[in-house]
């Protein structure tokens, strides 16, 4: 076989390895906490029927001894089809016993990862669908401080409750936070930028930056949906002849749209960061 990983049975350490990657997943994913997140249990088939619903109804004042009208509340449904994801990796005896790192350190930081970016990867993908598929911009210039108003206030024009949040990458990350040292003077949420890196918010937006990402998105909560089956799940198996164990990391999930409405892409042009 190729690819081993290169160490004695870990049966004993999968417990460790296991929370080890359930940590890391949820630490590293950055979009998992910003979308709607729906438990799918075992037995109910493989597609969540998620509904949606319409615009709330206008309330009337009603005239003292007649009933209320009726208002008809409608819905819609938005499939999330889970599917399983998962990555295997070989260890020797030999490079277990030699391994001068933590190995169920490194085993579980590199599931996690791996989990936790296959579900960022998987959620970053549906921005550009997003609001009809129109952005704000044009492609022609680089982002601003301005953008993010006018992203916040096209989504709260279609009712997009609640907190927002912008997962933009690091070349856009970069555009901006030079717009912010450039255009807009000393402030608060300038000096956070240059110092710790982190953009902060703008105009009420929290802003996150992930390598995932080749542009970004503004949105609320009720824009996207996670459907978790299955968090991540670690199983070895042994193989005596390679004088090895395999470790397999599954996770079955899956992602989509809710309300088309509650989020925007950005269609940039971003600075050229090689070297």
């Amino acid at each position: 076989m190729a690819n081993e990983t290169t160490t004695t049975s870990v049966a004993s350490l999968l417990p460790s390895i296991v929370a080890e990657a359930m940590f890391v997943a949820q630490e590293q994913s950055i979009m998992r906490n910003l979308v709607k997140n729906y438990s799918v249990p075992f037995g109910s088939g493989l597609t969540v029927n998620v509904p949606i619903y319409a615009a709330a109804p206008v309330a009337s004042t009603p005239v003292e001894g007649i009933d209320l009208a009726n208002s008809e509340v409608q819905t819609t449904n938005k499939a999330l089809v889970v599917a399983t994801r998962g990555i295997m990796t070989t260890i020797t005896d030999l490079a277990r016993n030699g391994a001068s790192s933590n190995i169920i350190t490194d085993i579980g930081g590199l599931f996690g990862r791996s989990i936790a970016n296959a579900i960022d990867t998987n959620l970053i993908a549906l921005f550009a669908a997003m609001n009809g598929g129109t952005s704000v911009g044009d492609g022609t210039a680089n982002i601003n401080a301005d953008d993010f108003f006018r992203a916040a206030a096209i989504l709260r024009t279609s009712n997009a409750s609640g907190s927002l949040s912008a997962v933009i990458s690091p070349a856009m990350a970069y555009d901006l936070k030079k717009d912010l040292l450039d255009n807009h003077g000393t402030t608060d949420l300038t000096n956070e930028a240059l110092r710790a890196g982190y953009v902060g918010h703008i105009a009420g937006i929290a802003v996150y930056e992930s390598s995932l990402a080749t542009t970004g998105a503004v949105f609320g909560k009720e824009a996207l949906g996670l459907a978790v089956m299955q968090d991540i799940t670690i199983e070895t198996q042994r193989d005596a002849s390679l004088r090895a164990n395999e470790l397999v990391a599954t996770a079955i999930y899956g992602v989509g749209e809710l309300q088309d409405t509650h989020g925007v892409s950005f269609d940039m042009t971003v600075t050229n960061l090689s070297a």
